[in-house]
């Protein structure tokens, strides 16, 4: 059992109960209480007994660094089967209700590692599907090694890497339901909210973990289908499950905090409703409901209106009067399916990827998901050690491997290409040497090919001067060229006033925060998917002089096709004429 002292809680405000919209989510997210209003004179009551979806680690006006009374992990024996270890979980949640903490606040993992490897995504996916409960899944992406990379134009081997593993504790995927603590709030994602989240972290228990995501520009407003994630959505999971390599392992957590109008004995109850909800069966076979049929595809921005915004980019790169050297574009594409999409299955589907890249899922209660299958690292911690990756330019994958070595040689000497992933390397450099004590990058640059796709690629590291840094590589990371533009300030800008869509999470940093380890992707390649909207599949692409509209449209196609390949186009019934 580890206990280790935690850190601070931030002063920012949630949602203000007299102006909150209050919709189902809303209400979900408010939490598990007695609740009654009169608004507009309809009574809403509800009435709900547990305080775990209230606990908003974000709430509070005490001292962002007052540390928790505990943190622990506590891990029992392993056992054969699911079913024994949540028999076992249940018995060690009775005696902490029988025994309980002297402290005010603190967080306390229950594991049981199970002798048996089981995928958490096929966990997940049996697990109750009403939604009533915010759900999250992660899964870590293999380290990129010498295979994936190319070799240079004249045929010389790059430097390779030999690391493989996904992380360094074999932890290869995450699924997690409920919520111990979760951080949500309207307005942008700040160094307090940072500290609030590492309040509940430790070094001794690496696997706390806050899963979630930020929205690509937390000063924007938020459109509906955006609500319930806020302008930044993390949780610690009350029940997880983790796949190992050879094994797994369940979890149970509770947190509590009585500043927070979450007690002890409140946070056990809020645990037991939610393990009562947990199946020990896992089923392993999915039906083949990915290949559901296309009814209709509306896209924001239209064709016509791509190219308008395209050019428009063009003159104001061009111009003397900015220094706006690149913008990224990006378009929603909303699919409206003939059955609903279970977005689980396609990320199930979407697995033979998986190697190669992070996917995820986050879903808040009675809301859409959003899900991804990114290949883009903004960047990982390990202790003091900072790692990242600069990515830019796209081709396809050649059907032959005379013509897919062709296909990389053009891009990895193309001019335009190179202009545009040089932007993002040296931005990323830069940024990196302000808070870093060494940053060294290797490989410079090469052609990684993924399975459908290959893009210019470089790679970094380099050593923190502090803990607290962390906040700045995520802050000063986010956005990236890749999905921003440069300079940053000028490209948000120019995206702001063209675009007519709400990004979302889209582009945003998507990963978890850790006691000793930190990772985030850039969550591209990403859709959300939800009763009422189908599903909006969003994809964007770097504007540089010498762009083509008609080029780049055609990429934005190869990019969404990774989602749109999961489903038929609906044809249409013919009616001849006689």
């Amino acid at each position: 059992m580890a206990t280790t002292a935690g850190r601070g809680i931030n002063n920012a405000r949630f949602l203000d109960l007299q102006t909150a919209k209050l919709s189902p989510a809303t209400l979900s997210i408010l939490g598990r209480r007695s609740l009654s209003w009169s608004i507009n004179n309809i009574s809403i009551k509800r009435c709900v007994v547990s305080c775990s979806l209230a606990m908003n680690g974000c709430q509070g006006g005490g001292d962002p660094r007052a540390p928790l009374g505990t943190i622990e992990t506590r891990t029992f024996p392993g056992v054969s089967t699911p079913a024994l270890a949540l028999d076992r979980l249940n018995s060690a949640i009775a005696d902490l209700q029988l025994d309980p903490s002297a402290f005010d606040s603190g967080i306390i993992r229950l594991e049981v590692p199970i002798q048996q490897q089981i995928e958490a995504l096929d966990w997940l996916h049996s697990q109750d599907r009403s939604h009533q409960l915010p759900r999250c899944y992660f899964s870590g992406r293999n380290r990129v090694t010498f295979s994936d990379l190319s070799r240079s134009i004249d045929g010389s081997a790059f430097n390779p890497y030999t690391s493989t593993s996904v992380e360094d504790n074999d932890l290869l995927s995450v699924a997690g339901v409920g919520s111990a603590v979760l951080f949500r709030s309207l307005h942008p994602f700040s160094f307090h909210d940072w500290l609030s989240i590492k309040r509940f972290l430790s070094k001794n228990c690496p696997l706390i973990r806050a899963y979630g995501a930020i929205r690509f520009d937390g000063r924007s407003s938020i459109s509906q289908e955006w609500k319930a994630f806020g302008s930044f959505y993390f949780m610690v999971p009350q029940v997880e499950f983790d796949e190992l390599e050879g094994s797994s392992k369940i979890a149970a957590t509770i947190a509590w905090d009585n500043a927070l109008s979450c007690t002890y004995q409140n946070s056990i109850a809020a645990l037991k409703m939610t393990m009562a909800k947990i199946t020990s069966v896992v089923s392993r076979t999915w039906q083949d409901d990915s290949r559901t049929s296309i009814r209709s595809t509306a896209h924001v921005p239209s064709r016509k209106s791509w190219d308008i915004s395209v050019n428009r980019a063009l003159e104001r790169i061009k111009g003397n009067d900015t220094p706006l050297k690149k913008v990224v574009l990006a378009r929603s594409s909303q699919v409206v399916t003939s059955t609903d999409v279970d977005p689980l299955q396609w990320l199930h589907s979407l697995k033979g990827e998986g190697k190669d890249a992070y996917q995820f899922c986050l879903q808040p209660p009675d809301s859409a998901a959003f899900i991804g299958n990114t290949p883009e690292q903004l960047f990982r911690r390990n202790e003091f050690s900072i790692f990242s990756e600069a990515l830019a330019a796209t081709r396809a994958r050649g059907g032959s491997e005379s013509l897919d070595l062709q296909i990389a040689h053009d891009l990895f000497s193309s001019p335009k290409d190179h202009h545009e992933f040089a932007i993002v390397r040296e931005n990323i450099r830069r940024k990196l040497g302000a808070v870093c004590s060494r940053v060294a990058v290797n490989p410079e640059k090469v052609v990684r090919k993924l399975s459908r796709v290959q893009h210019l690629y470089g790679r970094f590291s380099g050593t923190l001067h502090a803990e607290d840094d962390e906040f700045t590589v995520l802050s000063s990371l986010h956005p990236t060229p890749a999905v921003c533009g440069y300079p940053s300030q000028e490209a948000r800008d120019f995206i702001t006033e063209t675009e007519m869509f709400d990004r979302g999470m889209y582009a945003g940093p998507v990963g978890y925060f850790g006691g000793g380890q930190s990772e985030f992707a850039v969550g591209i390649r990403s859709a959300l998917i939800g009763k009422g909207i189908g599903a909006l599949i969003y994809a964007g692409l770097g504007i540089v002089e010498g762009s083509d509209p008609s080029l780049e449209w055609e990429e934005l196609e190869l990019k969404a096709s990774q989602f749109m390949k999961l489903m038929k186009i609906e044809m249409p019934a013919l009616t001849m004429q006689v």
